[in-house]
């Protein structure tokens, strides 16, 4: 399996002067139509550059921020740390960190703001323990108030019993002040506005799958885990008079063959912007398109736009594949390297094995054949250079829809004799081929 070093569970950000707003992400896991129990949540900010973690039972990622983030990294401010684990099947663990000896008041609210529990306590500089039971609400606000300040958390309860009431109970200082505030200081480098691009990674079991995101608002995710099976609802797509097969790859639905739609013209011929989708044939033989799939300069796979993600030649509902979306299945089906990896950010050779697992089971130079391990079946369709000629078949080189500048865009290449994942700029005027992912 691939694991994550991080382990925090939860975060929230210390803001001031501006006022707070909420936002909050929750995750489940599924394998097919199965619910599956998560085994970790790794949330990265591409935006900001920054990420956590959550491990199970944690599957809600509580954030708070403002218009402006500006965080206190000080050690002098009353602080409750989130609890563990949340959400609480049946108890659950909270500490307060205290700067200097004060009189805390510690409330606990449900959802409706009704008090539940109230203490007040004489608290000695550091951090303290407290232990919680929840009764049969689902939601609690846990604050600790100072004389001049106040911090709260909230506890999200899946506890079963309709009669209990809840408990809270002084477990004394601990020790953890160090740690608690080491692990407040790195929760705060993670730091998230609204719109930001997030790269969501799931695991369960020896499976990993990743979804790309800029939320806005609260949101429900769902980690899908199966692999090599047609996406559900739409096992095929007829486009152009050829029936396509899809596969389904964590949270990705792709085409399960290369592109090939349009009319053919000569090698030596440049593409047009015309009204008519047009495609190369290597060696400017029809049979070759049959089996590999046709072959498209960028700007016209792009039907000459140049947002990234545009449906350019692809079918209604289907995108191109952008770069960050490339780099999703590279993680998804390598066994070393999971999504998100910093290995996928680098050019050239990449990853472990990803190459090998994406590539089909037959097809290719010198038996330098894949695993395809998960269905992806990529094929050695060659590519057209520049100059109209052809090259290399038995070699494979898909586009992406991100520009790298105006004269390159980013792509990928397998060969052969690696195992690894090519990830480079070329010139928009190749031929290369091209895949489709569900919208």
């Amino acid at each position: 399996m691939k694991k994550f070093t991080f382990s925090l569970l939860s975060i929230a950000f210390a803001m001031t002067g501006f006022a707070q707003q909420n936002m909050t992400l929750s995750f489940t896991g599924i394998h097919n139509t199965s619910y599956v129990q998560l085994d970790s949540i790794r949330i990265m900010n591409r935006t900001q550059d920054c990420d956590t973690v959550l491990h199970w039972p944690d599957t809600l990622l509580n954030l708070t921020y403002v218009g402006i983030a500006e965080f206190d990294n000080s050690e002098s401010r009353l602080q409750v740390f989130q609890n563990h684990p949340n959400p609480v099947a049946n108890e659950t663990d909270i500490a307060v960190y205290v700067p200097e000896k004060d009189q805390v008041r510690i409330l606990v609210t449900d959802i409706t703001g009704k008090t539940i529990i109230t203490q007040t306590r004489q608290l000695e500089k550091g951090t303290h323990a407290f232990h919680f039971m929840p009764g049969a609400g689902k939601m609690y606000l846990f604050t600790a108030a100072g004389r001049f300040e106040k911090s709260s958390i909230k506890i999200q309860s899946i506890r079963k019993s309709k009669t209990q009431n809840p408990v809270l109970t002084y477990s004394g200082k601990t020790n953890a002040q160090n740690s608690e505030l080491k692990s407040t200081n790195a929760w705060r480098d993670f730091v998230f506005m609204p719109g930001d691009e997030l790269i969501l990674a799931g695991c369960y079991d020896t499976l990993e799958s990743g979804i790309l995101d800029n939320p806005e608002l609260s949101k429900d995710y769902v980690f899908q885990f199966a692999y090599d099976i047609p996406c559900p609802g739409m096992p095929t797509v007829e486009y152009g008079g050829q029936v396509y097969n899809t596969v389904l790859i964590g949270n990705q639905c792709w085409l399960k063959e290369n592109l090939n739609i349009g009319t053919m013209i000569p090698g030596d011929d440049e593409m047009q912007n015309n009204s008519t989708i047009e495609k190369y044939c290597y060696n400017d033989d029809p049979a070759n398109c049959d089996e590999y799939g046709a072959l498209y300069q960028w700007d016209e796979m792009m039907q000459y736009v140049t947002q990234q993600g545009a449906q350019g030649i692809c079918p209604d509902g289907w995108h191109l594949p952008t770069d960050e979306e490339w780099k999703t299945l590279e993680g998804t089906v390598d066994s070393q390297y999971p999504v998100g990896d910093p290995e996928w950010d680098n050019t050239g050779w990449r990853g472990l094995d990803a190459g090998k697992n994406l590539k089909s089971t037959s097809g290719w130079n010198n038996n330098g054949n894949g695993t395809d391990l998960y269905g992806f079946g990529a094929l050695p369709g060659g590519f057209r250079y520049s100059n109209g000629s052809f090259f290399s078949i038995g070699f494979g080189y898909w586009w992406s829809s991100s520009e790298n500048s105006g004269t390159y865009a980013w792509s990928r290449y397998l060969v052969h004799d690696y195992d690894l994942s090519l990830r480079n700029i070329y010139s928009k005027g190749l031929g290369f081929s091209v895949r489709c992912l569900r919208d």
